[in-house]
């Protein structure tokens, strides 16, 4: 196998490029977007597991120029009463600690990346089709292009066109949370950086962070009926600010003064995610990512899951030696931890699991974080290291 396909020019997308290069392998990346702007305005928060991945792929310099470092989190109640402060992942190590930044910065950071590498970014790429056939796989795009490869990667987000090519039908369902993103500079706190604040109030979960400059980043995670497309296609940020400030103006925490403070620049999304038992793989064509496992926020772990994926997907192929095994070595390793997240997510956005870390204890262990460090461990082959855990 030299020659790979990735769809997709976002964050699975492009650490799965670089990972896929690293492992030696020819690979292009198609992306639907015409330039690195899709999806510039929502942040995320990268977990010491997804900037342990990223070490892995000597990159840990693309995000530390970006955004801020989270060491502790905050957990307050529905009074504003401290119920918790608790350090956040490996927070004495400062590659890996917890990472806040925007989504689309990320991207373009990673993009940018690949490039520098040598690696093939499309842009404008349209995904229509995909044909598999016994010795290579076909794409073809919008334009009338023709890629071909030994194996194609769709790392496309939640409406993947290639999802639709190997799980027809399979569609993303709403998780019980519509999700709303804002930032303000004259937030009602006084805080200082380096800790992310969560609020468990009586109406809607919360969580702000401040960024060295004084920026306030904030989500707000609200339960009841999903927002209706037509309200997502014509945003109304200032309609959304109102509804969140008497939602969260209920309780005595500081949310609703941090959202009254905004300005216009708030984002809204619903909350959905990808049954589990998702086909993943049909000859040679796989799904990764969001396109894969795509899960709630409430757990914080969708970027850093995508990122384990790439340097797994990467060591699977590098150190198999045909694809049909190496693409069952990466399902064998991946599914169990990633599906784990999907229903954990899940249950916490629909109400049903109490969100983790109600006291000053660790977090509950999820499957795989007992081995994750040495399957990502690049020079480690990935088949030892599953006997062994085995």
């Amino acid at each position: 196998m030299t020659h790979i396909l990735v769809i997709g020019g976002g964050i699975a997308g492009t650490a799965t490029a670089l990972a896929l290069h690293k492992a030696g392998f020819d690979v292009t990346v198609h992306e639907a977007h015409p330039d690195t702007a899709e999806d510039t305005g929502a942040f995320l928060t990268l977990a010491s597991n997804g900037m342990r991945a990223l070490a892995e792929l000597d990159a840990s310099h693309v995000v530390t120029a970006l955004g801020f470092p989270l060491r502790s989190m905050r957990v307050l109640d529905a009074q504003g009463g401290e119920m918790a402060q608790v350090p956040l992942g490996e927070a004495d190590d400062e590659l890996l600690r917890y990472r806040c930044l925007r989504r689309g910065e990320l991207s373009a950071a990673l993009q940018a990346e690949a490039v520098r590498r040598g690696i093939g970014l499309t842009h404008g790429a349209r995904l229509v089709s995909v044909e598999n056939g016994p010795d290579e796989v076909t794409a073809r795009f919008a334009d009338g292009s023709v890629s071909t490869g030994d194996l194609l990667v769709g790392a496309d987000g939640l409406r993947s066109t290639v999802r639709q090519s190997l799980a027809p039908g399979v569609e993303p369902v709403y998780a019980g949370q519509s999700v709303y993103y804002g930032y303000t500079r004259s937030a009602p706190v006084a805080e200082d950086t380096g800790h992310i604040t969560t609020v468990r109030g009586s109406s809607a979960a919360f969580g702000y962070a401040v960024s060295p400059d004084g920026e306030a980043y904030w989500f707000a995670r609200v339960g009841g009926d999903a927002i209706p497309a037509d309200a997502l296609a014509h945003p109304t940020p200032s309609h959304w600010r109102e509804q969140l400030v008497a939602l969260l103006g209920k309780d005595a925490t500081p949310a609703a003064g941090i959202v009254a403070a905004s300005t216009d620049d708030i984002m809204a999304t619903n909350a959905t995610e990808l049954p589990p038992g998702t086909p993943w793989r049909s000859g040679r064509t796989l799904i990764i990512g969001d396109a894969a496992h795509a899960a709630s926020p409430a757990t914080g772990q969708g970027a850093s899951m995508a990122l384990e994926d790439a340097v797994i997907l990467a060591k699977s192929l590098r150190d198999t030696p045909d694809p049909d095994s190496a693409l069952s070595l990466y399902e064998t390793c991946r599914r169990p931890r990633v599906e784990h997240n999907i229903t954990a997510s899940g249950e916490i956005s629909r109400g049903t699991r109490p969100p983790s870390r109600t006291g000053g204890g660790p977090p509950p262990q999820r499957p795989g974080d007992d081995t994750l460090a040495t399957q990502l461990d690049w020079p480690r082959d990935l088949n030892a290291v599953t006997s062994t855990a085995d």
